[in-house]
């Protein structure tokens, strides 16, 4: 059976979709919805029976976690055993927004949401559809990226439909997400605050309300394959079919006359070469027979954030070999853009 699809205007969704929507989870379906970030896959987080259908339409490891999305704070009390005063005050500051909390977990929320352990990642998302469907359906929704696992996150419905038509009940198609990269995961289960997954909310918005605030490494210390304290850390995620080669280097001209050689290299290899690059970087790249992706002016990564899927997937679609890209720094959005680069990235030039 093929997904059905309801679009829905993504600021003024009618009630009348919603309503189905919010009825298929009840039932525990599973129905994709647009967040601010990326499409989620979601599910009723009260039902073990409905999330373990995200586990499998995805095709994602049990000891990944899943994040819990709620409408109002209200539904807190359904999820986490306890809220500290940080918490709170996080949640008040950035909420609806993309800021995901580690937690302690309710007794409601079964182990398969958490991997086993006993705490909860939660956040309360910001997008008119999202929070509709969250209020409609009166339940906290499970719900991950709407892709196949490891494979690069969705920002459309096309997108999600491309990697689980026929895998999943519905899709609310509210049109592209505005951000483009997903939340950043904080846990404030300690002290001081850590992020693990660099995301929406940056690293130096958290430092202005904490004051305090620590950033785990780009790949957890974790083995792969025990259940992960958050969503997001395993080493090779976000992942196009075409082999990414990354090149970290600092300075943007050094980076793009060594991906200039990069390139030419694999065009006298016979390779289809696709290119992920600034508008600043169009000169390094005159008269090289590549598939070129602008994702936007090094002055605005937050546009170059909310395009970076969409040129992954777009490059998958146009059948190129390897895709040559660069990083954009880590300061703002431009450290959640590196962290997705890196666990995308086969090849990363130093």
């Amino acid at each position: 059976m093929k997904t059905k699809v309801l679009k829905v205007d993504p600021q003024f969704p009618a009630l009348s979709e919603i309503d189905e929507a919010a009825q298929a989870l009840q039932a525990g379906q599973l129905v994709a919805f647009p967040t601010e970030t990326v499409y989620g896959l979601g599910a009723n987080a009260l039902d073990c029976e409905a999330v373990k259908k995200i586990f499998a339409a995805k095709g994602r490891p049990a000891h990944d976690p899943l994040i819990v999305h709620i409408s109002d704070l209200s539904m807190l009390e359904q999820v986490v055993s306890q809220v500290s005063a940080e918490a709170m005050r996080l949640a008040k500051h950035f909420w609806p927004g993309p800021l995901t909390l580690i937690m302690p977990k309710h007794a409601n929320i079964p182990d398969e949401v958490t991997a086993g352990l006993g705490n909860v990642a939660v956040r309360m998302p910001s997008h008119p559809v999202a929070l509709t469907l969250i209020r409609q359906a009166g339940l906290p929704i499970a719900a991950p990226s709407a892709n196949r696992f490891g494979h690069t996150s969705p920002t459309s419905a096309a997108h999600v439909l491309a990697d689980l038509d026929s895998r999943i009940e519905m899709v609310l198609d509210g049109g592209s997400t505005p951000i483009g990269v997903e939340s950043t995961v904080l846990d404030v289960t300690q002290s001081p605050a850590r992020i693990l997954r660099p995301g929406g909310v940056t690293f130096e918005e958290l430092q202005d309300l904490l004051e305090t605030v620590l950033l785990n490494g780009q790949k957890t210390s974790q083995a792969e394959d025990v259940p992960q304290i958050s969503p997001g850390l395993l080493s090779r995620h976000y992942a196009p079919k075409a082999v990414l080669a990354l090149f970290e280097s600092e300075g943007d001209q050094l980076v793009c006359a060594e991906m200039r050689e990069k390139v030419e290299l694999l065009l006298s290899q016979g390779k289809r070469v696709g290119v992920m690059c600034a508008v600043e970087d169009i000169p390094y790249f005159e008269g090289l027979d590549v598939d070129l992706r602008l994702l936007g002016s090094v002055d605005r990564l937050e546009d170059i954030a909310r395009g970076l899927y969409l040129a992954l997937r777009s490059l998958d679609e146009a059948g190129v070999d390897f895709i040559v890209a660069r990083e954009f720094g880590s300061q703002g959005i431009g450290l959640a853009i590196q962290d997705r680069l890196r666990r995308a990235a086969t090849h990363k030039e130093e």
